[in-house]
């Protein structure tokens, strides 16, 4: 049996879901990606010679088949196949000497991701926002948690709410915001060949979907943010 066959059957044993854009690292361990990274290897290797591409003596292309193996397991596709970023949490309670915070937080954090039904490249920016409860983390685990849902295949418009549910989670937060503008392979590189299209979505939780005045502070930081950085 191949690894994947094993990978699934654990996976099917569980009665759990294994979607592009599903996190599946608890089925398996490091030696487990070390052999999945193998099969993947020859898979691609018999896609490049479907493709009539000499991987033999093409000096280019000899060892293509474990890079894109490499690739999708351990980079663009990660966030499926490595556990979610240990993310600790502290108290919002004044602790260290200040008063609780209670006002709006927001992070800028630029993602890779790839689309789920082209394979396709997604670059984009994410702008996370939170109103922040009973507890608070580190800024840089914001970019990590987004991090880690972008590096699978999914759409944006999953994404985005993946984004906003792993925050939310993490934070302690029901209070969450979560805007991404981003570029698409599939547009760029096939079809349409749109070089310049951009696509914008968003996810509003708790105030921020109930509270106009949060609303508009978040779209207003954003628009000041956007002023200063661009997606190209």
């Amino acid at each position: 049996m191949s690894i994947s066959d094993t990978i699934r059957k654990r996976i099917k044993d569980a009665n759990a879901r294994f979607f592009a854009n599903d996190n599946i690292s608890k089925f398996m361990d490091d030696n487990d990606r070390d052999l999945l990274i193998n099969e993947v290897t020859e898979k691609f290797d018999g896609v490049l010679r479907s493709l009539l591409i000499d991987v033999d003596n093409d000096p280019n292309s000899k060892g293509t088949a474990k890079r894109l193996a490499k690739m999708y397991v351990n980079e663009i596709m990660s966030g499926r196949y490595h556990n979610e970023p240990d993310v600790a949490s502290f108290p919002n309670d004044g602790s260290h000497g200040t008063a609780p915070y209670t006002g709006m937080l927001v992070v800028r954090a630029e993602l890779k991701s790839m689309c789920s039904h082209h394979h396709q490249p997604v670059t984009g920016t994410a702008y996370i926002a939170v109103i922040p409860d009973s507890h608070v983390i580190g800024l840089s685990k914001y970019i990590r948690i987004a991090q880690h849902c972008a590096r699978r295949g999914t759409l944006q418009e999953e994404l985005c709410g993946d984004i906003a549910t792993s925050i939310s989670k993490a934070t302690k937060s029901k209070h969450v915001g979560v805007y991404i503008e981003a570029r698409h392979g599939c547009c760029e590189n096939r079809g349409i060949g749109a070089a310049n299209s951009l696509t914008q979505t968003s996810v509003l939780m708790g105030d921020f979907l109930n509270d106009p005045s949060v609303k508009n502070e978040f779209f207003s930081h954003i628009k000041l943010q956007t002023s200063r950085y661009s997606c190209n």
